[in-house]
């Protein structure tokens, strides 16, 4: 296929090679200031650096369920992923994924110790079930307790954004502050049907760690409470009808379908679904599970 990295299998298990991501939001903004992605912000979270964006890791997955499925993974592939441990630039990362047959198969991403990256699934037919079902099941069945930052929202808000798309060379708003080309000169698994119609769609493609930068690159829910920083905590991406196109434009519709609460972070679950502005038709589905730190608000209660 259209992928040069050297995969290794054993058995079931196809493991591609350490790569070490690139951290591209260092400058990304907030409601107008400085996200968790800024090494400041992230010190005073007490965290160990400023993270790498978490679906970040995905390209490094493709690889790997490109080998198993062909080009089928571009058109009804799907991504699930719960985020066990932050990156910081300058770590490696591992990427690996077991055949489950039947279209299924369980992903992770690992660090050069060890240190769980991700945890998942990954397939390709849509009647499979995913990582991610079940963790928003078990969150919908508890109670979120009082919370603070997020008590605006309720579960069924919908925001609907209109002509949203990935283009090659324009940027992508605070939240993204880079293009297409520039992520694909640092992307992990450079790929040529990310930049040609030289693929079997005769489109450029988008790549699946950058569908959540379209559901994404607007402002999420309204009535989240300011100043506040957070992270993805659950991620799912979902071809429906794909793949995505370069320049295609598309329209989101996002809906709150859960929220609650851990001891360090206020939660919520969004599911986007993507679709062609042409046509109507239903391409993706993103499935985000965002958490707040609490430390971020002023004087949070209990804190």
């Amino acid at each position: 296929m259209s992928f040069s990295t050297e995969i290794a299998q054993d058995g079931a298990v196809l493991t591609g090679p350490p790569r070490q991501p690139t951290q591209m939001l260092a400058e990304q903004k907030n409601a107008g200031a400085a996200s968790v992605h800024d090494e400041g912000v992230a010190a005073k979270l007490g965290l160990a650096g400023a993270p790498i964006e978490g679906p970040t890791h995905f390209s490094q997955l493709d690889p790997l369920a490109v080998e198993l499925w062909g080009s089928r993974w571009f058109e009804t592939g799907c991504i699930s992923s719960h985020f066990r441990t932050m990156v910081v630039e300058g770590e490696s990362v591992i990427a690996s994924l077991t055949d489950l047959g039947s279209g299924r198969a369980e992903v992770a991403a690992v660090k050069d110790d060890g240190t769980p990256v991700l945890v998942g699934t990954a397939s390709v037919d849509p009647a499979a079930p995913t990582a991610l079902q079940l963790r928003l099941a078990e969150m919908q069945q508890k109670d979120p307790g009082e919370l603070h930052i997020i008590d605006r929202l309720s579960v069924g808000d919908e925001v609907v954004h209109e002509s949203q798309s990935i283009g090659m060379n324009t940027t992508n708003g605070d939240g993204y502050p880079f293009s297409l080309r520039q992520k694909l000169d640092q992307i992990t698994e450079p790929n040529p049907w990310y930049k040609s119609d030289d693929n079997p769609w005769r489109r450029a493609i988008v790549p699946f760690e950058m569908y959540s930068v379209l559901t994404n690159k607007s402002l999420g829910m309204p009535g989240i409470r300011r100043p506040a920083n957070g992270l993805f905590i659950d991620l799912e991406v979902r071809a429906v009808a794909g793949p995505l196109f370069v320049g295609q434009v598309y329209t989101v519709e996002k809906e709150l379908v859960c929220v609650g609460q851990s001891r360090r972070v206020e939660s919520y679950w969004t599911e986007s679904r993507v679709f062609d502005a042409d046509t109507g038709r239903h391409v993706a589905t993103v499935l985000l599970h965002q958490g707040v730190f609490k430390a971020s608000f002023p004087d949070y209660p209990g804190l």
